[in-house]
């Protein structure tokens, strides 16, 4: 329930933390998913994803959140950044990818083809950006391939018509 994508009317349990603790629950789900797949057996290569995709990203809502709520400070972004690692295989980048927008999508009001590619656009740049691609072998051609084959999914999803350039 501390996902928006899980949250379903207007209240959020954030409206009741710091900013400094919605973070810490929402860092969190990627440790407890490790030690979940650890309780299981799953593979550690499976367990890899559950490690990266995140990568070494923060926790921006809250971060920016801290930051206009005490202006005059400096805010340690420590406590709001993933511990990561970033990851490290073409595979495990495009989870990064997918489970991003997936997730960013929910947040689209009336979603239409312009709102799904500047959506997808955004988030895979301040990916790229924050350097969480470079220790995968990912072409900045096998990007654009993600880019467009993001895009196309969620557009089926929503069931978004493609806008055809008039004649």
């Amino acid at each position: 329930m501390y996902f928006t994508e899980n949250q379903h009317g207007a209240y959020s349990p954030h409206n009741d933390l710091s900013n400094t603790e919605s973070a810490e629950i929402i860092i969190s789900h990627v440790t407890d998913g490790i030690e979940l797949a650890h309780k299981n057996r799953i593979p550690e290569r499976i367990i890899d994803f559950i490690r990266t995709h995140h990568g070494t990203r923060r926790t921006d809502y809250f971060y920016i959140s801290e930051q206009k709520a005490h202006p005059d400070e400096v805010i340690d972004p420590a406590p709001f950044t993933y511990h990561g690692p970033a990851p490290f295989s073409r595979e495990t980048a495009v989870l990064m990818m997918a489970d991003s927008i997936e997730a960013a999508s929910h947040s689209l009001k009336e979603p239409d083809e312009k709102k799904i590619s500047d959506l997808v656009d955004n988030i895979i740049n301040k990916q790229m950006e924050a350097g969480q691609f470079l220790n995968t072998d990912l072409t900045l051609r096998d990007i654009e391939t993600c880019r467009k084959v993001l895009k196309k999914k969620l557009m089926s999803i929503y069931h978004v018509r493609i806008a055809y350039p008039e004649k």
